[in-house]
């Protein structure tokens, strides 16, 4: 079974960063047609993600009692329907609720995909398969920013949220005939659905909480790339639509080789010492994008560069990270992995999404917002990590460590 799970996992973790990444050449066209200030169309995404954080409270225990399928297939619905409004909307506040409705089904097909994980492999196989999955993942911001732009370049901005639609439709079809439910029998399903006692031992559990933060803080530079990238290089600097594309495109097939590359490295390494990795090429990232700054640039597509350059650090710093402190952060939770990956995902996206929502409120430009976000984030959880009385935070229990070898 779990060898004929993996594609459909991974074309079931698609429908997120196709809501991000496909009307990102657009936004600063959708700034000009609801005459708003670019802070506002960047809060579409903030929004996205807070509720896709938000949801996954609400979800993630529906998937425990009602099991992996319904949750699935709600969310695809929910999916297709907020995609729709998306694509009809006239004034700007219709637009953000549909970005709310797409984060909270975005959410619940994340929370199943990322629980079968946990469902059908082990601690150590986890690791690589959730890494295949962000791999995934990351083929989308290279590939859908083109798309999009082609399709705002033909038939306007809003031909996006249709093809959100259209292959929402085409998951629903694929879920519907081929996902078979992966819940195990003693998952954790009796008593109420939201109460305090489910998710006490897993925010209880200081293991869980250092990974939980450290994919948060990974996710909020990331946030911050993307969020800034379009008004940035398009708005600011003046690049083209597809000139844009391409260079986020270009920073995507990066990331996508250091997505499936990262298995490779967690074996050799492991899993703590792949986040160390992980964390100091983050840290890099950082220095390297405020320095960049500092001369002045002949050129547009020279400034371009000098801003994307360092983000190609990030992504694949990002993409070591988050398998690794995904499956360490799930790994004490095979009772109750729903619940688990629910809060894991809440403090991952809506933390995230607050961070970024707080640095957009600065005066800071994208550099050095995103400089900051990432070089801050990264070198206290570095610091962390050095401090011998804490280790319990971010080591491997014993038991753990010998299962990986």
């Amino acid at each position: 079974m779990s060898r004929n799970l993996l594609p459909i996992l991974m074309s079931l973790v698609l429908l997120s960063p196709l809501a991000i990444d496909i009307y990102l050449p657009s936004m600063p066209a959708m700034a000009q047609e609801f005459a708003v200030d670019e802070r506002q169309v960047q809060s579409t995404l903030v929004l996205f993600l807070f509720a896709m954080g938000v949801g996954q409270v609400l979800i993630g225990p529906l998937a425990d009692r009602y099991g992996r399928r319904p949750v699935a297939l709600f969310g695809i619905v929910l999916y297709i329907v907020s995609s729709l409004l998306a694509m009809a909307a006239v004034e700007f506040e219709w637009l953000q609720l549909a970005r709310l409705l797409q984060g909270l089904a975005a959410c619940s097909t994340s929370i199943v995909a990322f629980s079968a994980v946990r469902d059908s492999y082990s601690v150590a196989e986890g690791g690589r398969i959730y890494s295949y999955l962000n791999g995934a993942i990351c083929v989308i911001p290279a590939l859908a920013p083109t798309l999009g732009g082609l399709l705002a370049l033909q038939f306007g901005w809003r031909s996006t949220f249709a093809f959100m639609a259209i292959y929402g439709l085409l998951m629903l079809l694929v879920v519907g005939y081929r996902l078979p439910e992966t819940r195990p029998a003693n998952t954790v399903s009796s008593g109420a659905l939201y109460r305090w006692e489910r998710y006490g031992p897993v925010l209880g559990n200081s293991h869980f909480m250092f990974y939980a933060v450290t994919c948060m803080a990974a996710m909020a530079a990331i946030l911050c790339y993307v969020s800034y990238s379009s008004m940035w290089l398009i708005g600011r600097l003046g690049v083209s639509e597809l000139t844009f594309s391409g260079l986020f495109g270009l920073n995507a097939v990066v990331n996508i080789i250091a997505c499936f590359a990262a298995p490779v490295v967690m074996k050799r390494l492991g899993n703590r010492p792949t986040v160390i990795v992980a964390l100091w090429l983050m840290t890099l990232a950082a220095v390297l994008e405020l320095a960049l700054q500092l001369p002045d640039w002949s050129s547009a597509l020279a400034a371009a560069f000098a801003f994307m350059l360092p983000m190609m650090l990030l992504c694949i710093g990002f993409a070591l990270l988050l398998g690794p402190a995904t499956s360490m952060a799930l790994a004490p939770f095979g009772e109750r992995a729903g619940t688990a990956t629910a809060m894991l995902g809440f403090i991952q996206m809506s933390g995230a999404s607050v961070i970024t929502g707080l640095v957009q409120l600065t005066p800071l430009e994208a550099p050095m917002a995103i400089g900051l976000t990432m070089g801050v984030m990264s070198l206290l959880l570095l610091l962390i990590m050095m401090l011998p009385g804490l280790n319990h935070w971010h080591r491997e229990p014993e038991g753990q460590q010998l299962h990986e070898v």
